[in-house]
């Protein structure tokens, strides 16, 4: 504004004095002064970009020149580094606020991704790969910093399921752009889309290169226990148990764990289903090469036990060698009832070597081939009809074993305990831990048996004494010890029975032996018939009736008497009258 006292002194009117200093710019001078005005309205208006000049900084806030002596704050919270806050510097930043103070409110992180946003939109579309830094993690995901913020999902993370992916963060990473949504300023990438097209193009690649024999590198990705999944860049390849070592594993994770390299012969290629198999084990010469010669049969050797089963125990003689103990093979004398009641896992013991199959991979061991075999003069101390003492060890259905002396044991077979009692079971007449005399009967040195007996101590009664006493036609008694549906078994003295058939209990036919007779009876029977071979004696109760009234009646009227004899009233002579069907084989 021009001072009136100038104007007055000139003799000018104020319309006069405008008109003059209006001439007095050129229009080029008119130009620059509309420039300079409009700019410094574009300025001021909130939410548009501007230049301008670090001034310093105050505290947490950073003062910013943006021009025509107009000042704005940023906070220093948003800038990536102290280091970059440098009076005089020029930073872009986002007009956010005029106070009515005049006070302006800036934000150059916002500026940042506004700038950002729009780089990406110029230089970037759908498919390209970018690189980001990992900056925090979110719900679903993590957020990528490419100049502007974007969403990995935790899907898109890894082509394995990846864990805590919270270990990302950090970290620079390759992503895939999968989607640019302009419109809600949202972009979403993915790492794992990356790393599959990558392994496709790897794998294509280890397919037309990977042969039998090659010795190839490789990630564990999976322990199973079964085997390793080892990752070959692209390709996956399984690394069996079987092949790991020639030696004895009981899981893979003895030998390696996830993540580790390991380096593996490639022992089988199957390009069409895109199948490997691995090998450790085959990168070293198999132990079993020259196994013959460094273990001959006949050698005694050591060597841990690592394994017990049932039918024996596996010794480990080197790594990748071991051999077998038989239970068969454990002891001479004893009967072990599991190999565990010998040897224990962990126990070294020294062993002999019975037999090598190389092509099987098999070696026979022997525990008892280091000690003497008493079967070898059991024959001689023992020869069949020597007189022993011995002690019952256990009860079997068919017989009884019983121990002579330490580790040499013998049996008595069930029929040789008495020539006369027909036993059901050996404890009837022998209890485990009784001592007891017996007579050797049979020694089979070669399979480690001896046969023994407990009847033969005393002379066989069917030889001589039975025949002698017991004659047929002969009328005996008895108490009638058992009923079966064939008969009744009568006992004519201790240990001796007779049988006594159904057909001859009664004149009459009758369906039970219970009819007649009960269990505990005392009967009269007749002799019929004594079988020294087959050790039996056949009765009658009926015939022994007949005879009891054929007496009876002869005592009465001993002339009638003779009449009868002279004309048999019933049927002739006793053993004439035996059915076909009395069998004693019945018992």
């Amino acid at each position: 504004m021009v001072d009136r006292n100038i104007i007055s002194k000139l003799g000018l009117s104020e319309e006069q004095v405008e008109q003059e200093v209006q001439a007095l710019f050129t229009d080029e001078h008119k130009h620059l002064l509309d420039s300079v005005l409009e700019t410094k309205v574009e300025k001021l208006v909130p939410g548009t970009i501007v230049k301008g000049k670090i001034v310093t900084q105050f505290g947490n806030d950073v003062i910013v020149e943006l021009g025509l002596k107009s000042e704005g704050i940023v906070e220093a919270s948003e800038f990536d580094s102290p280091d970059d806050i440098v009076a005089g510097k020029e930073i872009e930043v986002l007009l956010e606020e005029v106070d009515a103070e005049g006070g302006i409110l800036l934000s150059k992180r916002k500026a940042d991704r506004i700038r950002g946003w729009e780089h990406v939109i110029t230089h970037h579309n759908e498919g390209d790969v970018i690189k980001g830094i990992v900056s925090r993690r979110i719900k679903g995901g993590l957020l990528v910093d490419i100049g502007v913020p974007v969403f990995l999902p935790a899907s898109q993370v890894d082509i394995r399921k990846p864990g805590d992916i919270s270990r990302f963060i950090g970290e620079e990473i390759d992503c895939k752009i999968l989607k640019i949504d302009t419109e809600n300023h949202n972009i979403v990438v993915s790492r794992r889309k990356l790393i599959e097209e990558e392994r496709q193009l790897s794998k294509e690649r280890i397919l037309q290169e990977i042969e039998v024999g090659q010795i190839r590198k490789g990630i564990v990705k999976n322990i199973a226990d079964f085997g390793v999944f080892v990752d070959l860049g692209g390709l996956d390849g399984l690394l069996h148990i079987s092949d790991m070592s020639w030696g004895r594993i009981s899981h893979p994770s003895e030998m390696v764990e996830l993540d580790q390299e390991i380096e593996c012969m490639v022992i089988g290629v199957d390009k069409e289903s895109e199948k490997i198999s691995l090998g450790l084990k085959q990168k070293t010469p198999s132990p079993w090469e020259s196994v013959e010669e460094r273990y001959p049969v006949g050698k005694r050797v050591k060597g841990t036990v690592v394994n017990i089963m049932n039918y024996g125990a596996f010794i480990r003689l080197e790594d990748g060698i071991e051999g077998l103990v038989h239970i068969s093979e454990m002891s001479w004398t004893k009967r072990i009832g599991h190999p565990s009641d010998v040897l224990s896992i962990g126990e070294e013991i020294e062993v002999m070597v019975l037999d090598v199959n190389k092509e099987k991979q098999e070696i026979s061991l022997g525990l008892k081939q280091l000690e003497t075999n008493p079967w070898t003069v059991a024959g001689q101390k023992y020869p069949a009809g020597t007189i022993v003492e011995a002690k019952v060890t256990s009860l079997t259905n068919y017989g009884a074993f019983v121990e002579i002396e330490p580790g040499i044991d013998g049996l008595i077979h069930i029929s040789d305990l008495s020539w006369t009692k027909k036993y059901n079971h050996p404890g009837e007449a022998l209890q485990k831990g009784q001592d007891i005399r017996c007579v050797v009967l049979e020694v089979d040195e070669e399979k480690h048996r001896i046969s023994l007996g407990i009847k033969q101590m005393t002379e066989d009664p069917w030889a001589r004494a039975i025949p002698e006493k017991y004659i047929p036609g002969q009328i005996v008694r008895g108490k009638v010890t058992k009923l079966t549906n064939f008969g009744v078994f009568v006992e004519l003295e201790e240990d001796l029975e007779g049988l006594l058939h159904i057909s001859e209990l009664a004149d009459h036919k009758i369906d039970n032996p219970q009819e007649v007779v009960k269990i505990g009876d005392e009967v009269e029977v007749k002799i019929l018939r004594v079988d020294n071979d087959s050790r039996k004696i056949g009765l009658s109760l009926r015939r022994a009736q007949w005879a009891a009234e054929d007496k009876a009646a002869e005592d009465a009227h001993k002339p009638a008497a003779e009449e009868k004899e002279s004309t048999p009233r019933r049927g002739g002579l006793d053993g004439a009258l035996m059915p076909d069907s009395f069998n004693f084989g019945k018992e």
